[in-house]
């Protein structure tokens, strides 16, 4: 067995025994491939045009040049050292952007702008900081611990899944909920803004006990019970998914526009995204709102100049416009960009943007992932994971995991191929590329990248 096999075997043990309970905070940088990553939320999802662009710049003289937006809409910066991090920091501070301590509150994005908001997420967060400051600042609390505040609108929080959620009521106030996203998450209280506060209180009091590994999924259904005795009578109220995609011009209900901006496979350089930044600028954008699935919103755009924002977008890497294909592929950094990595997985993605558009029909994600740590990705998906030996396809499934067919590295355009050609020989009237897997399954997708 080669060298390369062992570590892959190793890189994949570590993968799965470890909890992916480190938070990469600007206060504890992570170690990964290529140097260390940095992830940050400024206050409220929310940045000038001038501070974004100074987190470019940043990147650039500190890291390796290239940021990413994370599925939750959070911001990484790559490729920094253990002697430019407190730079990074220093930049941060001078460009006045605020990064509350404690865990990332993730609160929707067009709080404040948007006029079908039910209730104003931003004062909530607000109000827990300020209410729950020394059990936000336990110690004892996961590093990875999510909180998500949905005010609703056009925009809201449902796919987002999370320890804790609150989510606006249209009479009620604020519905609590633990572990799950807005259709799966267990109701532990609702009313006003205060009992909400003091139910989100009593949860991390519970997880304070529980210890630093644990997050809302390890309480005890007694002790919950205990703690919130109306909690089996409590019908489930989750919060709407959103109404429009991410990418494109929106018209809110008060007439405003704002313009959703997606990089390529959620990752940019430094040196595209402060192109942008100057056109935007120069074209009258206000501010930028980070927003999940990988993107941000620009504010203030005139309407009149937005179509030569999404040209420009386009020419630096962004996609600017709904219904790209794009969207749902989650590739990591890929070789190039991390010494973790068996292969470039952004060229891997626009291959198959090409010759595999079936495959990308919106019913799955493609999750190519350079090693098996999957840091790209957190839920199952259709997986291609790097190995010494090419590529290791999971069908619904995660980095680390078994799987399902090994395809040697200068097999793989052939294979793309063949899997989209079985699913269009295969699937049935209205049926998805993801429901054709699942029947076909694994014996039926390794027949079908067999054949010659």
């Amino acid at each position: 067995m080669s060298i390369e096999a062992i570590r892959a075997i190793d890189r994949r043990a570590e993968a799965k025994t470890r909890a992916r309970g480190a938070c990469p905070a600007l206060a504890a940088p992570m170690p990964t491939g290529d140097g260390m990553l940095v992830r940050l939320r400024p206050a409220g999802g929310v940045l000038t045009l001038p501070q974004f662009a100074a987190l470019a710049r940043s990147a650039a003289a500190h890291g390796n040049g290239i940021l990413e937006i994370t599925a939750r809409g959070n911001l990484q910066i790559r490729g920094l050292r253990a002697e430019t991090v407190g730079r990074l920091a220093a930049d941060i501070d001078a460009a006045e952007i605020t990064v509350p301590d404690g865990p990332a509150i993730e609160i929707s994005p067009l709080h404040g702008i948007d006029p079908e908001e039910v209730s104003d997420p931003a004062a909530m967060e607000l109000a827990l900081r300020s209410m729950l400051q020394a059990l936000l600042a336990s110690p004892r609390l996961a590093p990875k611990l999510s909180i998500v505040i949905d005010g609703g609108g056009v925009f809201g929080l449902s796919a987002l899944s999370a320890d804790i959620r609150v989510v606006a009521q249209p009479d009620t106030g604020w519905l609590v909920a633990i572990n799950g996203d807005g259709p799966t998450a267990t109701p532990v209280a609702v009313g006003p803004v205060e009992a909400a506060i003091s139910a989100v209180g009593e949860v991390l009091s519970l997880l304070a006990a529980l210890g630093p590994g644990s997050r809302a999924r390890d309480i005890d259904p007694a002790l919950l019970q205990a703690r919130f005795p109306a909690v089996n009578d409590l019908q489930s109220l989750p919060s709407r998914a959103a109404k429009m995609p991410l990418a494109g011009l929106h018209r809110l209900a008060d007439g405003k526009t704002v313009l959703g901006v997606r990089p390529e496979f959620g990752q940019m350089r430094a040196s595209d995204l402060t192109a942008l930044l100057d056109l935007a600028t120069t074209d009258g954008a206000t501010a930028v709102r980070l927003a999940p699935e990988r993107g941000f919103f620009f504010l203030g755009v005139p309407e009149d100049r937005v179509p030569a924002m999404q040209i420009a977008a386009a020419r630096h890497g962004f996609s600017a416009q709904p219904g790209d294909n794009s969207e749902h592929i989650a590739a990591c950094a890929g070789a190039g960009a991390c010494g973790s990595a068996f292969y470039e997985t952004r060229t891997l993605a626009r291959r198959i943007l090409a010759v595999a558009p079936t495959l990308l029909d919106g019913s799955l994600t493609l999750h190519l992932s350079g090693c098996a740590k999957g840091c790209a990705h957190a839920r199952s998906a259709l997986t291609l994971t790097g190995s010494p030996e090419g590529y290791e396809l999971i069908l619904n499934g995660h980095a680390a995991d078994r799987p399902d067919e090994r395809i040697a590295g200068g097999r793989i355009d052939f294979a793309i191929e063949r899997l989209a050609r079985s699913i269009e020989d295969n699937r049935g009237a209205g049926e998805s590329a993801a429901a054709c897997l699942t029947r076909l399954g694994a014996i039926g997708v390794s027949k079908a990248l067999r054949q010659e």
